[in-house]
């Protein structure tokens, strides 16, 4: 029997995490929510040892990733990338594919503009994108509620921090799952 080649394989999973910028989180709506799921994710994948990639858009104007976020990445360096798209973001998707990794969980702001080229992009470049519904967010409901449903027509996989997590940890019963169950709660 196969399991559904969809389920996500640490090994083969990274997380992005685009512009959580200081300057317009605030403006977002569920500013609050985005930071705790986009933290929960980043210890997640520490727990799991999987790749975490970070960008900023046009820091001189936007700022740096907001601070908890930023703690919360430790030693990580962000990407600064000017395009709205991180396909244009240095050689992030050529350094994804050179590492294998095929699966991108996505989280980040704007939905509905470096959030969905980001996510269509990836798409076209044959990755499988896991976007995390609840740490990804717009000034606008329409905005957001229209981009998922863009990116959802075009591939993308619309889920949820807690079954990206549990989907990557595969198991109970671990060490793992026992930390991964706690920055659940």
């Amino acid at each position: 029997m196969n399991r559904n080649p969809k389920i996500l394989d640490r090994n083969k999973t990274a997380l992005l995490i685009i512009d959580i910028q200081q300057r317009i989180l605030g403006v977002m709506q569920n500013p609050d929510a985005v930071v705790a799921n986009t933290i929960k994710l980043i210890k997640g994948f520490k727990v799991l040892n999987s790749p975490i990639i970070y960008t900023e858009q046009y820091p001189k104007g936007l700022g740096q990733t907001f601070q908890e976020i930023k703690i919360e990445l430790g030693d990580l360096t962000p990407i600064q990338k000017m395009s709205f798209s991180c396909f244009g973001a240095e050689n992030l998707f050529s350094e994804l594919k050179q590492k294998n990794l095929k699966q991108i969980v996505v989280t980040g702001i704007e939905a509905h503009v470096c959030v969905q080229q980001t996510v269509l992009d990836l798409l076209a470049n044959d990755f499988q994108v896991n976007l995390a519904t609840n740490a990804v967010s717009s000034r606008n409901q329409v905005d957001y509620e229209t981009a998922i449903n863009r990116m959802r027509t075009h591939g993308a996989e619309i889920t949820t921090v807690e079954s990206i997590l549990f989907e990557m940890l595969n198991i109970s019963g671990t060490e793992e799952f026992k930390a991964i169950s706690k920055i659940i709660k």
